[in-house]
């Protein structure tokens, strides 16, 4: 048993030290993390199966205004059965026994009329007829036939949806590239993120190193009588809670760590170690710069556009229905029939058919008007509710400048007063080793150290968060002075 449970305790000591060395450590910058965000994190792959749901639908717009060409057959359509057939002789009506199939074939080429709301159709038809009880058949063929389907008075989708849809696909562009830049901004979150939490694993890892010679030393310095006993006790306290930070400080870099490997796509097998951007871009941007790049490309200003169009789309709908609506339909075309294929198209004779519909409500109890009403109710709210939007997004925006013009010179600050704060507790330290300074004041100089340098850390995520945040709000590139641009080709493949 005991060799039993010895060979079990190496077994697991064995496959627990293979699994960490197993472990890929990747050290990533800044960048690397930003580049890897964008190209494979799940939010970046669900906005790029929204933009591809986007451009089909747009696709499939474009396509309405395309001729198609169909073709239609019916083969066989078998038909047995008692018709009923005029008899004109004796002025009655007859039921004869029918045994036919038919079998029909036709090609139609046709176009929507986007001005008018219509429809355009040219067709070629050609059945074959045959009666088993009469034993015959015989071909009616329609060689070609011009139609027109044409609503009048009517509301006009095609016509709106041209107005619609472009615009609707070219906010969806739009919303692609913002969407990106909001995975820059997570990235920016989940990057410092772990880097303070690696940094507070650093300094919990130096504190309790510090804290365990402090302790150490002070225990010998009691014993000689130079310390008093708070002061001892003192030491105790920052020793047991340092190794109490320390474990604390661990767990959260596992999260975190778990957190950032789910964002880039990374397994469990990988380990992350990343090196903070030591310098940031001298750049000041303008209000009025941000501003007009901002009304020209973000894809809120489109969609405020389109919630105007589609609220003046149900007003003209409302509109035509409370009123005459008619449909015309109409046709043009030669016909012809014979037992002999070749005879059926040797001397077609014209048919021409032509019919007008139409509704006209007397007595609705007010619908339509109601509707018309609320729609165009409808309407006026959108305008107002469009103009306050834009308004407020222009505050924040000016808001959002100024902040981001105050970052530069806050990391410039949180990098010295880091620098002053870690020079200060190493001389504080040599002071309290030499016995010149109380336990009090090491402990507060410590305190600053740490706060100091989370402290910076923040001032850098700041700076990056509201550094892409303008990205996101103007979608131009403030480093290289360009507006931000993707391959969409290769989104769609």
């Amino acid at each position: 048993m005991k060799r039993i449970f010895l060979f079990t305790i190496i077994a697991l000591l064995t496959f627990s030290t293979k699994k960490v060395n197993a472990q890929e450590v990747i050290k990533l910058t800044f960048q690397e993390v930003i580049k890897l965000a964008e190209e494979q994190s799940p939010n970046a792959l669900m906005a790029k199966h929204t933009y591809r749901a986007s451009y089909w639908n747009y696709r499939t717009f474009v396509a309405q205004y395309r001729p198609s060409l169909t073709l239609n057959g019916t083969t066989p359509d078998y038909s047995t059965a008692y018709d009923k057939v005029w008899n004109s002789q004796f002025e009655r009506w007859d039921y004869k026994a029918t045994n036919t199939i038919n079998n029909n074939a036709s090609l139609v080429l046709s176009q929507n009329i986007g001005f008018t709301g219509g429809s355009i159709s040219l067709t070629s038809d050609l059945t074959l007829f045959n009666d088993f009880e009469n034993d015959s058949h015989k071909y009616i063929s329609s060689p070609i036939s011009i139609g027109l389907t044409q609503p009048l008075f009517r509301y006009n989708a095609l016509k709106w949806q041209k107005k619609i849809e472009p615009i609707k696909y070219e906010a969806a562009r739009k919303t692609f590239l913002a969407s990106i830049e909001s995975v820059h901004q997570q990235a920016v979150m989940n990057f410092f993120s772990l880097s303070l939490a690696q940094i507070n694993k650093q300094i919990a890892d130096m504190n309790y190193s510090n804290a365990d010679t402090l302790w150490r030393i002070s225990k010998g310095r009691y014993e000689l009588g130079t310390i008093a006993e708070d002061e001892l006790l003192q030491m105790q306290l920052s020793w047991l809670n340092s190794e109490t930070s320390r474990k604390e400080a661990e767990i959260n870099l596992r999260d975190k760590e778990i957190r950032m490997r789910s964002f880039l796509g990374y397994n469990e097998n990988v380990r992350l170690e990343l090196i903070l951007p030591t310098e940031i871009p001298s750049l000041q941007v303008s209000t009025r710069e941000v501003f007009d790049l901002a009304m020209a490309n973000n894809p809120e200003i489109l969609n405020q556009q389109l919630k105007l169009l589609a609220a003046q789309s149900n007003v003209a709908q409302a509109k035509a229905e409370r009123g005459l609506n008619a449909n015309l339909v109409a046709s043009f075309g030669l016909r012809d029939q014979d037992p002999n294929f070749r005879l059926a198209y040797s001397d077609p004779n014209q048919q021409q058919r032509i019919r007008i519909g139409f509704s006209f409500p007397i007595l609705d109890w007010g619908l339509g008007r109601g509707k018309y009403k609320m729609a165009k109710s409808s309407l006026e709210l959108a305008q107002v509710q469009s103009q306050q939007a834009i308004v407020d997004f222009q505050q924040n925006l000016s808001l959002d400048v100024e902040q981001f013009n105050l970052q530069a010179s806050q990391v410039k600050i949180a990098a010295k007063s880091d620098t002053v704060a870690q020079k200060m507790f190493e001389v504080t330290k040599q002071r309290f080793l030499i016995g010149k300074i109380s336990v009090l004041e090491l402990n507060n100089a410590d305190a600053k150290k740490d706060q100091n340098k989370r402290a910076y850390v923040q001032s850098l995520q700041n700076y990056w968060n509201f550094f892409y945040n303008l990205r996101n709000l103007t979608l131009y590139d403030f480093i290289n002075k360009k507006p931000l641009e993707t391959d969409y080709d290769n989104l769609i493949k």
